[in-house]
């Protein structure tokens, strides 16, 4: 079995937090959340890691991330670009916005040909959730279906004060395998507890904050990329035309959709430590603050690299 590869999706516009969020600094020492996430699969055993970014934030890329780390995990980079669309499909006039996470991961196809991982750029997601997941993908292997997995937290501890968020909101059974999963766009904290729209905040519909959420970290084998394959194909020709300038192709969808088809299962591992991440501005101080704990409480040296 070919050893699992760490892929990283980095290539956000940032556009709620104002920036390139994924090279701003959360301590001291200019480390960025990205470096706990890379620490944290090296201990775990990951030996590579694949950026995907914009080809137009290359140069501050490497310098600010990949070089760094390029001394103790193999670095490579894909890029998730506009004109990355299917053959005898145009880009919509206007069009700036991403395609989103399942366009963004097949652009790893040809440079990811076994067992991988997949997490968002500026999650921090905490050191167990990188071995339970290493642990996976080096001791499964797709039979009469695919067979991935999931890290899920509690919707609860993945909120911010700040604004809306958008996470995989999942049901699993009593094995605890995803049965589904669903991408809230818009989910906000109440005086209750959360809620989420569908219509630009005209009705909410409540949500409990024991609710399993993704958080954009998964384990798969290289199944997946054919599949995303075809479901990037019939987005552009069933999807894109309805909404031009901003459809999305999500990754959560895709995985559903297989689910719902049979052929695959979704372990929804779980992991004991906290999520937190940086959607917003605001949201910095607190990153800080619980990076600034886990020092003291010795998860991390001062200097990582």
């Amino acid at each position: 079995m070919d050893k699992p590869v760490l892929v990283i999706l980095a290539a956000g516009m940032g556009s709620r937090y104002g920036g390139l969020k994924q090279i701003d600094p959360v301590d001291d020492k200019g480390h960025k959340i990205i470096d706990f996430s890379m620490y944290d699969a090296v201990r775990a055993g990951f030996q590579k890691v694949v950026f995907i970014i914009k080809k137009e934030n290359e140069k501050d890329f490497r310098e600010c991330v990949g070089d760094i780390v390029s001394k103790h995990i193999d670095v490579e980079y894909v890029f998730q670009e506009l004109d990355k669309v299917p053959e005898g499909f145009q880009i919509p006039e206007g069009r700036v916005k991403p395609w989103g996470t399942a366009h963004a991961i097949l652009c790893c196809k040809g440079v990811v040909n076994g067992p991988f991982a997949v997490i968002n750029a500026d999650d921090y997601y905490g050191r167990s959730a990188f071995q339970t997941l290493y642990d996976f993908l080096t001791t499964h292997q797709d039979d009469e279906k695919f067979r991935y997995a999931m890290v899920g937290y509690e919707l609860g501890n993945t909120l911010t004060e700040n604004g809306s968020v958008a996470r995989g909101c999942c049901v699993t059974d009593e094995n605890g395998f995803l049965k589904t999963i669903a991408e809230r766009t818009k989910i906000v904290k109440t005086a209750d507890g959360a809620a989420y729209t569908e219509d630009d905040g005209a009705t909410y519909v409540p949500l409990p904050l024991d609710t399993p959420v993704s958080m954009n970290m998964w384990g798969f084998s290289a199944s997946i990329l054919d599949e995303l394959e075809s479901a990037v194909n019939s987005f552009f020709e069933n999807e894109v035309p309805k909404n031009p300038l901003k459809s999305e192709c999500f990754l959560p969808i895709e995985v559903d959709k297989l689910l719902q088809q049979g052929k695959a299962t979704v372990e929804v591992l779980s992991s004991k430590d906290k999520w937190f991440g940086v959607t917003y501005k605001e949201d910095k101080p607190f990153v800080m603050e619980s990076i600034a704990k886990l020092k003291a409480e010795g998860v991390y040296p001062d200097v990582l690299w």
